[in-house]
């Protein structure tokens, strides 16, 4: 869906992908990302790719829980699903966050259990995404309940 601003198509984002966002990059919780997304990905027909940024999320979830095993899981079968991908137009710089990915799932696997937990954002590329989710973190209710 999308909105008409001088006869260029311009993006609409669902609420619940802006709720993502705003707790993936803004509050890091990652237990929330995992229920907010898997709402989104049941609703868009289990489209792969919600199912990867749910992914990137539980990886990070469980490696800062101590989880190295599900970690790397999760971030394997995020990189999977999101590579194919990586030319999406949702918001968001999706060649950085394979990057990203693919660079902490490395470092797991070369130092699983000595590899601290390092959190990472999203780069977001739409400034209409981006105000968004700055609303959301100031406390503006869009998002919250459609």
């Amino acid at each position: 869906m999308s909105d008409h601003a001088g006869g260029r198509p311009q993006p609409s984002y669902d609420p619940l992908y802006i709720r993502f966002l705003y707790h993936f990059n803004v509050d890091r919780d990652y237990f929330e990302c995992h229920e907010v997304m898997e709402e989104l990905w049941l609703e868009e027909g289990r489209d792969p790719l919600w199912q990867g940024l749910l992914q990137v999320a539980v990886a990070l979830y469980h490696h800062r829980n101590g989880n190295v095993s599900g970690a790397v899981k999760l971030f394997t079968g995020a990189l999977e699903k999101l590579e194919p991908r990586r030319e999406a137009d949702i918001g968001i710089d999706m060649r950085d966050l394979l990057a990203r990915s693919r660079a902490y799932l490395d470092a797991l696997l070369k130092d699983r259990e000595q590899m601290p937990f390092r959190p990472f954002d999203m780069v977001i590329t739409d400034p209409k995404l981006s105000a968004a989710v700055a609303e959301l973190a100031a406390g503006d209710p869009v998002g919250k309940d459609g």
